[in-house]
């Protein structure tokens, strides 16, 4: 289902950007998204956070820049039922918090973290707002996953914090694909970044994946709008995808589902 209003704990459910000029990102995603994202009345109230919707459902945010040196970059939040208590659970398991958990007005609570292998993710407390209203379909939320040149403690690690379950699918020559799960449901994934041909510089990192009708017309897009291409396209299981970079270098994927995957 596209539309949803809740999300089960454990279950990634929000994505935002940092980048340094909210104006021109929103004009970026907006040529190739569809999505609006102008400055809210309370925008001021939270540092100048925007809600970036699509046919009047907000499918992601984004952010101005925190602190020097900050890369601009996708982030992906995961609901928990209490995001104090996740930060021990995180510190217990071996990771470290970027943000202490904190309260945003009545909407929720959150807090960033990073993993045992370097990738930074959130978690996000609901109070009024749970998440994306609108996933799986084009210019919406698909998919998170988990690039990491350490996938063992990267399994280790989630699985304490939020009791995911996993599966490995052999990739042939691209190695192991993980497709973390919560119960019986997919979730998310997780690639080895040893068995790409990913730069050493490149640390491990959460990858943010937004639904296309197409994905080759999306990387003309994104091109033409001063954007770049970092792999890509080709064909895989669940779709055609690239990988492609913002005007500011903000990383994330591009992928044209069959029917019955989007389904």
């Amino acid at each position: 289902m596209s539309e949803r209003t809740s999300y089960v704990a454990g279950t990634p459910c929000w994505v935002d950007l940092g980048a340094p000029d909210l104006d021109v990102a929103a004009e970026f995603y907006g040529g190739l998204f569809g999505w609006e994202a102008p400055e809210r009345e309370n925008s001021a109230e939270v540092g100048g956070y925007r809600r970036a919707s699509k046919n009047g459902a907000d499918v992601a945010g984004m952010m101005p820049l925190m602190q020097e040196g900050q890369p601009p970059a996708w982030t992906t939040y995961v609901s928990v039922e209490d995001a104090d208590a996740t930060a021990a659970a995180v510190k217990e398991a071996g990771g470290s918090v970027i943000a202490e958990p904190m309260d945003v007005m009545d909407l929720g609570r959150m807090a960033i973290f990073a993993d045992p292998t370097g990738a930074v993710f959130g978690v996000w407390q609901p109070g009024t707002f749970a998440g994306a209203a609108l996933v799986n379909e084009p210019g919406a939320l698909a998919w998170n996953e988990l690039n990491t040149r350490d996938p063992e403690a990267a399994k280790a690690f989630y699985g304490a914090v939020f009791g995911w379950g996993f599966e490995d699918h052999d990739m042939g020559e691209m190695g192991t694909y993980t497709e973390w799960k919560l119960g019986d449901a997919p979730i998310g994934g997780m690639m080895d970044m040893g068995n790409t041909q990913m730069p050493p510089e490149v640390p491990a990192h959460w990858l943010v994946y937004f639904a296309v009708e197409s994905t080759d017309a999306a990387v003309e897009t994104v091109k033409a709008s001063g954007g770049n291409v970092a792999f890509g396209p080709i064909d895989i299981p669940a779709g055609r995808f690239a990988v492609v970079t913002d005007p500011f270098g903000a990383a994330f994927a591009v992928i044209q589902m069959p029917e019955e995957a989007a389904a």
